[in-house]
Parts: structure tokens; C-alpha cells; sequence
């Protein structure tokens, strides 16, 4: 009786500490904006635009001021948030995360967390990972191909990619939401570049989808999976479509920014956030909750907000798609009540790569198998900003190159932004255009003819990358193009090294 009494009491105590342990697990959420500026944010330092709800975010947690994507880009960008890897091949389409890899939500649901993504998905749909494969060729009136549920979600409800491209339409989990057996939709692939051509009948379909409301809705299915599963540990992934082009703020925020309708759905997208910390507030869980906000990459400056004296990417040089700090420097906000000091900020190095990891220590989760190369993990910076920082250089990707940080300086292995602000794209505002300069190019953003064939430049004396000074320093370029192969050989043999661990 006495030995069944000493049993029954361990298993109780037991039980007792698991479910503790399971109480104590954070919720996470990440919370993902696309083309949005380090001076978008008014906390920041912009000024033209007003965001209360970051604002307010920031002032309950810890805000970085040189965190930066892995990529000028949204795809590359996105694909390392999720697998704690860099990617710099070409994309047609094809699913880019492995099923076998163990992405940021792969390893919490096998840790007991409920997964869920909402919004706009842009790592592709189907398993050519040969680069054969094209959203022409999905039928989306159809169960659909391996997509979000193959990468460690249990559930999704958005947009499959950008909403600019097409299919302009909803997706839940695989299905297009409003799907109409009598009336299919149907890709019509273009005769020239861009390549997603236009998505045509479907009419419920499409109508399902407001190009003015995608973030609204969005948000409201975010809002309902939290309220689901707010008794257990979760992971968020919320992606809002703001302020990507098409610039579509719905119509009870046009006008109420002052800065046009680029800066009225800036602050539709921050009235986004705020419903989910509200909806927080009403489960009872934000004390234990982690809550991230960044944007994918930098922003895309424009003419319109630009005349009106507003920066979006403050005094960084270029913008998306450029190597310059202005593609690949953006806000990076995190709050955790229960664990970081309110208020505070931190200068240390942050790559967007570094999330897994990060998260997975918070949550005191491990993967079987470590398959994010390039994480690194940040809890340490969280909890401690002015302690020593974890990451000292990164590889910056850009459409037409690719950048190296260390520490203060940073190295481009080659002429201009490695990006469309430099190059031959028409959607972009051109060098001259910006109001910033750079030594390397005249008034009119001609490449002047002495102008060296790589950068260097150190962004605590030069934050705006006004003079390349690798003619004043050729010892440090030399350096940091030796580390620069070196980092990139190394990641080629770790990623074959890798390769042949999964197939064992």
C-alpha cells in the first residue's frame, strides 16, 4: 500500500512538472510586413508616419537598430526565417523548403506546439526542386501541391504568393477558398517578364479575395486561430501584404496618414498588429507570449513620400533589391514581458537567419538533426543587450550579388548597389533620384570612370555610404574578401555534408 502511495504520488509530481513545464513554454509569433522601411516605423526616428501600435510594441519590449534580412528580397529573405539557411539560387516557383529539413516550426510542433501561417506565402508550391516547375502548371482547382503544411504548419489560410502576382486569390490549408467547379481558374502565362502572368474566371474565388482588404482578413482569421489555441503553446507566423505594390490601403484608412496612400497603408498594416496584441490581451497570454516584428527586406523608395520629405529607409543608401544598407537594413522589434526588459534596444548584429535558433532556445527545444547552417542563436542579446553580441558578420544577399558584414564594416565584391537602384530596372527610383550620394557615381548617377571595381565602406563613420574608401584601406578590403570565399566555400561544403547526412 505504502510502495502504490510513493508511486502514485511520483507519477502525480510528474505529471505536475510536465504540465508546468508545458505552461511554461512561450507562445511565439512572428509577424512579418513586406517592403517595409527602418523609417516607416515611427519609433525609428521617421516622423512622417505615424505606427502607435509599434510604437507601443517597442516601448513593451526591445528594439534593434541593425538588424538585417538575409536578403534585399522577399523569397530569400523568407526562406531563411523559416530554415535558418541562406538561399542564392534561382526560383521558378518550386517548393524551396525540404520536407526532410527541420525548419523554425517543424521542430516546436514536435515539441507540442500548435503551427499556424496566415497571410502572403512565397516559397513556392510543388516538389521540382530542379526549377521546372511554375505556378502555370499547378491546377489550383485542385487539392494543391506540397506548399505551406509540408514546412511545419498544421494549418494556413492566405495568399500563395505575392499579391501583385498571380493567382490572386485565398488558399486555405490546400484548397482555394471560394473554389467553383463550374467556373475554373486559369493562369495566363505572359508574353514577357515579369513571370507570373494573370489568373482569369473564378469568379467567387477572386471575389473572395479584395485586393483593398487582404491584410483585413487576413488578420481576422489570425485572430481566430489564436482564440483556438490559446490554452496550449503556439507558433504564429503572420505574413501582412503591406506596403508591397499594389499600395491598396482599404477604404477606412485611406486618407488618414497624411503621407498619401503609401503611408495610409503603412498605418493599416500597424492597426493589423495592434488587433493581434489585443486579441493577446483578451486570451490572458501576452505576458508569456513572444512577439516579433520585422519586414522582409528594405523598402522601395517613392517619388510621392519621397518629395514629401519622408525616408523610408531613413539615411541607408538604396532600397529593396540592393546590397546598400537601404535593401537589407530593417526594423526588428521583440516583446517578451515575461523575460526581456521593457523599453530597451540593442545595437547587436541580428540576421533574420538567426530566428530559428533563437527561438528554439527560448522555447528550450533542440532539432534532431541541425539543419539551419546559417541560425545563429540570439537569446543572449535578448535577455542581456549590452552584454557581448552573438553574430559579428553575415552574408547580405542582393538580386545581382552579394554583400559581406563584419563588424563595422561592410565589403560589396563589385560596382554599385548589386541591386535594381544601380541596374536597369524600371520600377525602381534611380541613385540620382534618391537625394543620397555615393563617390562612386556623379550628380546624374553616372558611374564615374575612376570608380573602383569593389566597395568598402564603415557604416559607424559612414552610415549612409556616401564614400567608398576601399582605395584608403586596401589591407581590410583584401581581408574581408578572403573571409568572404571562405564563408561562401564553407557553406557549399556544409551544405553537401548536409545533403549526405539526410540521405542516411
Amino acid at each position: 500500500m505504502k510502495l502504490n502511495l510513493i508511486l502514485c504520488a511520483c507519477l502525480l509530481g510528474m505529471t505536475a512538472l510536465a504540465n508546468a513545464s508545458a505552461a511554461a513554454k512561450p507562445n511565439v509569433i512572428l509577424i512579418v510586413a513586406d517592403d517595409l522601411g527602418v523609417g516607416d516605423v515611427s519609433c525609428y526616428g521617421a516622423g512622417k508616419i505615424d505606427t502607435p501600435n509599434l510604437d507601443e510594441l517597442a516601448s513593451q519590449g526591445m528594439r534593434f537598430t541593425d538588424a538585417h534580412s538575409a536578403s534585399a528580397v522577399c523569397t530569400p529573405s523568407r526562406f531563411a526565417m523559416l530554415s535558418g539557411r541562406n538561399y542564392w539560387s534561382r526560383w521558378n516557383g518550386e517548393l524551396l523548403i525540404r520536407e526532410e529539413w527541420n525548419t523554425l516550426p517543424d521542430v516546436l510542433r514536435e515539441n507540442g506546439y500548435a503551427t499556424g501561417y496566415f497571410g502572403k506565402w512565397h516559397l513556392g508550391w510543388g516538389e521540382d526542386y530542379e526549377g521546372r516547375a511554375h505556378r502555370q502548371d499547378i491546377d489550383w482547382n485542385k487539392t494543391l501541391p506540397a506548399g505551406v503544411l509540408e514546412c511545419g504548419f498544421d494549418t494556413y489560410f492566405g495568399t500563395p504568393f505575392s499579391h501583385n502576382e498571380a493567382p490572386s486569390l485565398f488558399v486555405k490549408d490546400r484548397t482555394v477558398v471560394g473554389l467553383d467547379p463550374e467556373d475554373p481558374i486559369e493562369i495566363i502565362a505572359p508574353k514577357l517578364s515579369p513571370p507570373w502572368g494573370r489568373s482569369i474566371g473564378g469568379k467567387k474565388a477572386h471575389a473572395a479575395r479584395p485586393e483593398s482588404r487582404i491584410d483585413l482578413i487576413v488578420t481576422k482569421e489570425t485572430q481566430k486561430w489564436i482564440k483556438n489555441n490559446s490554452k496550449k503553446p503556439f507558433f504564429l507566423n503572420l505574413s501582412l501584404v503591406a506596403p508591397h505594390v499594389p499600395i491598396s490601403p482599404a477604404e477606412e484608412f485611406r486618407g488618414k496618414s497624411g503621407l498619401g496612400a503609401y503611408g495610409d497603408f503603412v498605418h493599416q498594416m500597424d492597426w493589423c498588429v495592434g488587433q493581434i496584441m489585443k486579441t493577446l490581451q483578451e486570451c490572458g497570454i501576452e505576458e508569456n507570449t513572444i512577439v516579433m516584428f520585422t519586414s522582409d527586406n528594405g523598402a522601395v523608395v517613392y517619388s510621392e513620400s519621397l518629395d514629401q520629405g519622408h525616408r523610408s529607409n531613413l539615411k541607408f543608401l538604396g532600397q529593396k533589391t540592393d546590397a546598400w544598407e537601404g535593401g537589407v537594413r530593417i526594423p526588428f522589434i521583440v516583446r517578451w514581458p515575461a523575460q526581456i526588459k521593457a523599453g530597451s534596444t540593442s545595437d547587436a548584429l541580428f540576421d533574420l537567419a538567426d530566428i530559428s535558433k533563437t527561438v528554439w532556445d527560448a522555447a528550450g527545444v533542440k532539432p534532431v538533426l541541425d539543419t539551419a547552417l546559417d541560425s545563429i542563436s540570439q537569446l543572449k542579446v535578448w535577455l542581456n543587450p549590452d552584454g557581448e553580441p552573438a553574430r559579428t558578420e553575415m552574408l547580405q544577399g542582393a538580386v545581382l550579388g552579394t554583400a559581406f558584414r563584419s563588424g563595422d564594416w561592410v565589403y560589396l565584391p563589385g560596382q554599385g548597389s548589386l541591386g535594381m537602384t544601380t541596374g536597369t530596372g524600371e520600377w525602381f527610383l534611380p541613385l540620382h533620384k534618391m537625394g543620397l550620394p555615393n563617390s562612386d557615381y556623379d550628380e546624374e548617377g553616372n558611374l564615374k570612370d575612376d570608380a573602383p571595381d569593389i566597395q568598402l565602406y564603415n557604416l559607424i563613420k559612414d552610415p549612409s555610404q556616401s564614400h567608398n574608401v576601399v582605395n584608403e584601406f586596401p589591407e581590410k578590403a583584401a581581408e574581408l574578401a578572403a573571409r568572404y570565399n571562405e564563408l561562401l566555400s564553407a557553406l557549399q561544403r556544409r551544405t553537401v555534408e548536409l545533403e549526405r547526412l539526410e540521405k542516411q
